[in-house]
């Protein structure tokens, strides 16, 4: 079982970094087009859309990296965690408020419902907090001592 646990926590980790490396990547890719999806949400004053779509991506990116790499694993972790839960309050006033917008996840390429992203971040925290918890147990000192 201890081998199966520590399988999981790397895939997850992996997945995670991944999925975080892509998204931050496309929205890199075009801030501005970014900016406008993110002013879709009719939440943040005009100014601050822009500020969000430079920014945001950049954390992504560094967050995905360091899962990837196996580096700071559990402040990578915490901080998706916490962009997960703020993107699901976001998309839960976007539900609720009736606006039918693309998520803005994947950049201007990909569209999703607002449902599916939230379903889709609903995972991601799930995940995020599966490698926080574990990210100790299967720590490199284990890991060595274990061969």
């Amino acid at each position: 079982m201890k081998r199966s646990g520590r399988l999981s926590y790397h895939l997850c980790r992996v997945i995670l970094g991944a999925f975080f490396i892509y998204a931050g990547s496309l929205k890199i890719s075009d801030a501005p087009a970014f900016a406008g999806q993110i002013a879709a949400y009719q939440i943040l004053p005009y100014q601050w859309n822009y500020v969000a779509a430079a920014v945001l991506p950049w954390i992504e990116l560094l967050c995905g990296l360091l899962l990837l790499m196996n580096r700071k694993v559990r402040p990578a972790a915490l901080v998706v965690g916490v962009l997960s839960i703020v993107f699901m309050v976001a998309l839960s006033t976007v539900i609720y408020r009736g606006l039918n917008i693309d998520c803005g996840c994947f950049g201007p390429n990909v569209h999703s419902t607002p449902q599916q992203a939230l379903l889709r971040n609903v995972l991601i925290l799930a995940l995020a907090h599966f490698v926080f918890h574990l990210r100790n147990k299967y720590s490199k000192k284990e890991l060595k001592g274990s061969r």
